[in-house]
């Protein structure tokens, strides 16, 4: 993994304990509430009304910025990692975090440019253009007339991640004691190695720039430009791209949609084949489309550095589906990390690759898939579900959480432009050439190239 100094950490920073405490009592009554509800489901059998409970949940988490927002988008995309009500409820904390008041940008904004900061702008409006999840991005001009973006941490986001770890932990362990389908132990610990290293603002800037390159023979997508001068371990500032949402695009022509579709495509999946990288954060508010149809990638705080042997593992378990080769099939989910698994689990997870595959194994033009109830994959995870509870359940390895999310991030995009091209083509033109041993001799000299460690 590129660069992790990100571990699991409790709390044992007196620095930041106060900020941590006050994180804990926000949110330990909103979880003790949860535990007592599937307790009482487990041990009692009472039955709660999900969904209202849910609702209940996030509004007594919504004001709170930083990763739990993150922690809904991640958790919607692992099959019923928690219970969908909870996963589908958790999705909207996305939108809900307070922006910083314009007193506190200043004072943010001194603390990382110094007292003079505002001089060395043409103009920086105090108010939030956009909201991430660990920050808010303004969009400002330089005095040479550049525009850019400018990304602020909020404050304590150190404290928050340990925080709401430790609570997230407490929520996989009762819904564990309730329902042993899947093992979230390396789901926890991936998670809180992004969350970590989204927190370094600096890291993000290499990768910001390891993207521009990875993408450079690719003229329909664009990459910010880092301002190294105006960025630091928690301000990054880069050039601003203009462009309109995905969702404006719904109802365009159906080439136009296709052509969109394409380009998303290639920006994801070209950096995986061809350097074993991947951008882990494919949710709407990361990318925008430019008149011309091409696309803007944004946001590189998460992403995910596999070994070209998982790369290779991807590739085996399509060839094993497509040749219906169960040995190659358990010999890709062994290179992934999966272990000691029966017939019965690795029938089960052959229902789940079938579903993320079926596109790339259809040779012909066709939609990515359907939606269940606005959610894609929702029924298909439900019965992977049921039959990993009959089969004793399954240990998720960590590598798989970011490859899932960014199959069904994507999937889901897809959807919403109603695009209709043949995957199975674009996707045989990517691993064409594929070599696991020429993936991990580039991989290692790319990330080199930019200070970055290999896997």
């Amino acid at each position: 993994m590129a660069k992790e100094k990100s571990k699991d950490r409790p709390l044992k920073d007196k620095k930041n304990a106060p900020a941590q405490i006050a994180r804990y009592g926000k949110t330990t009554a909103a979880v003790a509430g949860l535990a007592g509800k599937l307790a009482g489901e487990k041990f009692l059998g009472l039955k709660i009304e999900r969904d209202s409970h849910a609702t209940e949940l996030v509004t007594a988490l919504g004001g709170l910025k930083g990763p739990l927002m993150k922690v809904g988008q991640i958790l919607s995309t692992i099959p019923e990692a928690l219970p969908p009500e909870y996963t589908q409820a958790f999705q909207q904390l996305q939108s809900n975090a307070p922006p910083m008041s314009p007193a506190f940008v200043r004072r943010r904004m001194r603390a990382e440019l110094g007292i003079d900061w505002e001089q060395k702008f043409k103009n920086f409006p105090q108010e939030a253009a956009a909201a991430a999840s660990l920050g808010q991005v303004h969009k400002a001009t330089l005095p040479d007339g550049k525009i850019v973006a400018c990304k602020l941490q909020y404050p304590d986001m150190a404290s928050a991640i340990s925080a709401d770890l430790a609570q997230l932990k407490t929520i996989f362990g009762l819904y564990e004691m309730y329902d042993k389908a899947i093992s979230t132990k390396n789901i926890h610990q991936e998670l809180a190695a992004r969350l970590y290293e989204e927190l370094d603002y600096k890291l993000e800037a290499k990768y910001t720039q390891l993207y521009a390159y990875m993408l450079r023979d690719e003229k329909a997508v664009h990459v910010p430009e880092v301002i190294e001068s105006y960025s630091t371990d928690r301000l990054l500032t880069s050039t601003w791209l203009e462009g309109k949402k995905i969702l404006d695009f719904k109802d365009a022509p159906v080439k136009q949609r296709n052509d969109i579709a394409l380009n998303m495509f290639r920006a994801w999946y070209v950096p995986l084949y061809y350097y074993g990288i991947i951008h882990g954060d494919p949710h709407l508010g990361n990318y925008t489309v430019r008149d011309d149809n091409s696309i803007n990638l944004l946001d590189f705080g998460c992403v995910r550095v596999f070994p070209a042997k998982f790369v290779g593992g991807v590739i085996d378990l399509y060839n094993a589906l497509m040749r219906d080769d169960i040995k190659l099939a358990v010999h890709a989910y062994e290179t992934w990390g999966f272990k000691n698994l029966s017939k019965e689990q690795i029938d089960t997870l052959n229902i789940w690759a079938k579903f993320l595959y079926g596109p790339i194994m259809d040779d012909k033009v066709r939609p990515i898939g359907e939606t269940t109830n606005g959610f894609y994959g929702r029924e298909t995870a439900q019965r992977v579900h049921e039959e990993l509870r009959r089969v004793g359940g399954v240990v998720v390895p960590r590598e798989f959480v970011f490859m899932d999310r960014a199959a069904l991030g994507l999937g889901s995009v897809f959807l919403h432009l109603k695009a209709e091209v043949n995957w199975h083509k674009l996707f045989n033109e990517l691993i064409e050439d594929f070599d696991v041993k020429a993936l991990d001799k580039k991989q290692k000299e790319t990330l080199k190239k930019f200070s970055l460690s290999a896997v």
